[in-house]
């Protein structure tokens, strides 16, 4: 829900100019923390955060710390083992292999030790990609996952963080099919994790389209005009951009856009495109990899999908929900990024942003706590490390605070029963 801070503005006339706050899952958060302004209008300013930056507070915070947790042990025992980049790096290193778009998402700064530019991290792929090629060096399949946070220059959508917190699962050495069918039960396993259900699984291959550039030997100042064209599903423009093609290679083109739905759509593209080697094995690929996840998640093929184009060398995903219109997650096939950091390896992943879902989507109740009262007492002392090794969350109340005991999360209480044992109590009701 998004919500005008104009009403604010109206007493409060040292405000700065109309912001928005979001609010999810009973948890408000405002990119410009105008929440509980004061009249003090320069000291506002100086906690006042930057746009599409916010704090997370109790209990969005212990939900994504908690969700962390589940989906990394999920990847744990698929074999997937942990790496941490770090946050900044040169610029050099930090874009290799990466593209345009990733360029213009990463905040850059000068180092103050050796001069040279660098990049706070816009995406953790790559990073990854870096410690396959170059750290671990292994011959074999690798498996990775990380978690971390990445910042971008522009929000994504209006009501998107510009600050991030990406989990994600790498598969590298294998070309085969089977890697990004592994990779995709995975991210539709950590989805039903967090308790989403009804997930749709959007699935496309830049083989199809690079396959079709090939075919018809389209110059490369060409590419950005149909690329572009592609992506607004424009057939009007792509006839006109592909008029001086043959007309069976003109309707191919043409028919991307219509290229979409279950796994039918399959045979018609089989049908009505060329049997240009790359777009056949596409198509088969394709193929199998629906097939497989058929029972999964509800199977849409997009065969005029090509985000990350430029990255991407095949297969090419993205999981939505039908209340929320940007996706929940998504991935691709990457085999040439490594090529970049001097290795060539078949590469597939995945990534999520554990923010956006956890302020979302995940609807886990939070722990309710014991309170304790403030005492040396040897035995309940004894009872506190009792409970905390169980697991309960207790809080021991300092001397003097019984009239905001209120502001804790607490359902229950440690009292002394008739025989001075001390033992957990329902929370008295007012």
């Amino acid at each position: 829900m998004l919500i005008n801070c104009n009403l604010w503005r109206k007493t409060q006339p040292k405000m700065i100019e109309s912001h928005h706050i979001f609010v999810a899952n009973d948890d408000a958060y405002c990119p410009n923390n105008e929440l509980n302004p004061t009249d003090n209008g320069a000291l506002m300013h100086k906690w006042i955060l930057p746009e599409y930056i916010e704090d997370l507070l109790p209990p969005t915070a212990l939900r994504m710390e908690n969700l962390r947790r589940s989906i990394l042990n999920l990847f744990r025992v698929h074999g997937y083992e942990l790496v941490t980049p770090p946050l900044i790096e040169y610029i050099e290193s930090l874009l290799t292999g990466a593209g345009g778009d990733l360029d213009l998402k990463t905040f850059k700064l000068v180092d103050q030790i050796t001069g040279k530019t660098m990049g706070v991290r816009a995406d953790i792929t790559p990073q990854v990609a870096r410690i396959d090629a170059h750290l671990l060096n292994r011959q074999g399949v690798t498996r990775l996952c990380y978690a971390g946070s990445v910042l971008h220059t522009l929000p994504d959508g209006t009501n998107r963080s510009r600050e991030l917190m990406q989990l994600g699962a790498e598969l590298y050495g294998h070309s085969g099919y089977e890697a990004d069918v592994e990779i995709q039960k995975l991210m539709l396993n950590a989805l039903k994790l967090v308790g989403v259900s009804d997930l749709h699984l959007d699935i496309g291959h830049a083989g199809v389209f690079r396959g079709l550039l090939s075919y018809a030997e389209i110059e490369a100042e060409r590419v950005p005009a149909l690329f572009a064209a592609l992506q607004t599903k424009d057939i009007t423009t792509l006839r006109e951009l592909t008029a001086h093609l043959a007309p069976h290679i003109q309707d191919a083109f043409c028919a991307l856009p219509r290229l979409y739905g279950g796994i039918e759509v399959l045979e018609e593209a089989f049908r009505v495109l060329p049997s240009q080697l790359d777009i056949s094995q596409a198509l088969e690929e394709l193929k199998a990899i629906s097939n497989e996840l058929k029972g999964d998640a509800l199977i849409n093929i997009d065969l005029a999908e090509l985000r990350g184009y430029n990255y991407h060398s095949g297969v090419i995903f993205a999981v939505y929900h039908q209340n929320h219109l940007v996706p929940l997650a998504q991935g691709g096939r990457y085999d040439e990024v490594g090529i970049s950091f001097g290795r060539a390896r078949p590469a597939t992943g995945f990534s999520l942003d554990l923010r956006e879902i956890a302020t979302r989507f995940w609807r886990a109740p939070g722990a309710k706590a014991i309170l304790a009262p403030y005492s040396k007492n040897a035995k309940l002392q004894e009872k506190i490390s009792e409970l905390r090794n169980a697991g309960d969350i207790v809080i021991a109340e300092l001397p003097g605070h019984e009239d905001t005991r209120d502001e804790y999360e607490y359902d229950r209480i440690l009292i002394t029963d008739a025989i001075g044992e001390w033992v957990v109590k329902p929370r008295p009701t007012a």
